[in-house]
């Protein structure tokens, strides 16, 4: 039933909507990886940081750079993100995997607000 009403929440969600929940979960990544590097789990946090990346790749490869002006700004943020994910994975590096995740929260956060935005002027 769980996975049902996920597949389903994904299948129906608007496009900003589909952001904001790649966000929330990159965000959520990011702290599970940080606290296992912490606990010196590394396989949880191996885990957490290849998904993290997956998800940056996902972000980067849907972004239009045509589509407005800060677009390249944004994909140069993905690409420091990327790289930084990939060291942190390789070095087991807490403080990467924070100053990553501190660095996408306020973008998660954008984005929500604009999503809502979008919901509540029915664009």
């Amino acid at each position: 039933m769980r996975e049902r009403y996920l597949a389903d929440s994904i299948a129906t969600a608007s496009p900003a909507k589909l952001l904001v929940m790649l966000f929330d979960r990159l965000v959520l990544d990011l702290t599970r990886g940080e606290q296992a590097l912490l606990d010196g789990d590394r396989e949880e946090a191996r885990v957490n940081l290849l998904h993290a990346q997956d998800i940056v790749l996902e972000l980067q490869s849907s972004l239009k750079p045509d589509a407005w002006d800060g677009a390249a700004d944004l994909a140069a943020i993905y690409a420091f993100v990327m790289k930084e994910l990939v060291n942190a994975n390789v070095k087991s590096d807490a403080v990467k995997t924070r100053q990553c995740r501190e660095l996408m929260e306020p973008l998660r956060d954008t984005w929500r607000e604009a999503a809502l935005a979008t919901a509540s002027t029915g664009s």
